[in-house]
């Protein structure tokens, strides 16, 4: 009997744990998300800029470039800042 009362003592606790991680894990994802669309937006209007103007490749790339690292950095930098 005594081990039966000890198993429902916390029924809640399974629950806590579970919206625990889910709250823990949930900003990463849309961190994550969100850059990738940042990237995959930056890719196609790149790709788009050098369609209509074959010359300014080396600019258009290089700024498009630089803006995708810094979506891709500030992922990665919320992943260990939630992830403590």
């Amino acid at each position: 009997m005594r081990g039966r009362l000890q198993q429902h003592k916390h029924p809640n606790k399974q629950k806590h744990m579970m919206l625990a991680e889910l709250s823990g894990n949930l900003p990463i994802g849309l961190v994550g998300m969100g850059a990738a669309l940042g990237v995959g937006i930056a890719a196609a209007k790149a790709s788009e800029a050098i369609g209509r103007n074959p010359g300014a490749f080396g600019k258009v790339f290089t700024t498009a470039l630089i803006g995708m690292a810094l979506a891709e950095g500030l992922a990665i930098l919320i992943y260990f800042v939630v992830a403590r």
